[in-house]
């Protein structure tokens, strides 16, 4: 399973909306695989295949303390929202070392097949419907920066900018 590369922020990758996956085949499998080891390699908690330059609505995570608790969603949908939110701390393994408030719904319930092809329904609350919410947002195109406000963003673009010019003098 290789690691693949993840895409970092303000690439314009990241902004592409992702199609639905046609048919749960070997191909995907074997991505949803790499994408695993790819996240924990980064000790992310969540990917969406957008973040790997594969612009196909697929998203895998694990929100555990252990680490024991995969889930895959393939085309999801969601299907409801809390009206109520929670302000919380937010970062993404595609914009690395930056974390601010989003505002999420505290609990959703989203439709998404898995890695068999097989329809389920999740609810999750919490933490885990965070990261589904943040996830589904990359197959959308969007990345949690996107919520901030303007000189935030801009400030955060400027620095990684910088950061990828200093790696890339280093290389």
């Amino acid at each position: 399973m290789p690691i693949l590369p993840i895409l970092c922020y303000p690439d314009s990758r990241l902004f592409k909306v992702a199609k639905p996956v046609a048919v749960v085949d070997d191909r995907v499998r074997a991505l949803v695989q790499d994408m695993f080891a790819t996240m924990y390699d980064a000790n992310g908690v969540g990917l969406a295949a957008t973040q790997v330059d594969v612009h196909e609505r697929i998203i895998v995570a694990d929100v555990s303390e252990e680490r024991d608790q995969p889930f895959v969603l393939i085309n999801p949908e969601l299907l409801w929202a809390s009206e109520e939110k929670q302000l919380g701390d937010e970062g993404c393994l595609s914009v690395p070392g930056i974390y601010d408030g989003v505002e999420r719904s505290v609990a959703v319930k989203v439709k998404a097949l898995d890695e068999h092809g097989q329809e389920r329904v999740i609810e999750a609350e919490g933490f885990k419907a965070i990261c589904i919410q943040h996830e589904m947002d990359h197959l959308l195109g969007k990345v949690f920066v996107e919520y901030l406000s303007p000189l935030k963003k801009n400030r955060i673009k400027t620095k990684l900018l910088k950061q990828q010019k200093r790696e890339l003098a280093g290389a």
